[in-house]
């Protein structure tokens, strides 16, 4: 089942910018943490940003002072919005959850099917 849905994604000239979208699905509650995680090719998976339910902030430090995230609690919605984007953030990016499932104990570590962001010229 696909609890996390990520839209957004594109191609886009070097400075430019985008903004990322991730719903959690109607059935997830209690979402913790929620955050973006970004994959280039050959590369580990590496922290983009991530927001807590009370608004606290961390950013990986490729993405300071361009990349800023948020959260719509009330639409179970991050978002990231993306500026003076570069080729090497070029990657696929993948949006987290920490939240409870329904019929499952414990909160789950949840991750969306990614959406691919290409920068270049």
């Amino acid at each position: 089942q696909v609890h996390l849905v990520e839209s957004g994604g594109g191609l886009v000239q070097p400075g430019g910018s985008l903004r990322l979208s991730c719903v959690g699905s109607e059935s997830l509650f209690s979402i913790a943490h929620m955050g973006w995680y970004r994959q280039a090719p050959g590369k580990q998976r590496e922290l983009v940003a991530t927001i807590t339910s009370g608004g606290r902030t961390n950013y990986g430090n490729a993405v300071k002072d361009r990349f800023a995230i948020s959260r719509d609690n009330a639409k179970k919605t991050v978002y990231l919005q993306m500026n003076n984007l570069r080729p090497e953030d070029t990657a696929v990016y993948y949006c987290n959850a920490d939240a409870w499932v329904p019929g499952v104990q414990g909160s789950q570590d949840l991750w969306g099917q990614g959406t691919q962001v290409t920068v270049s010229s």
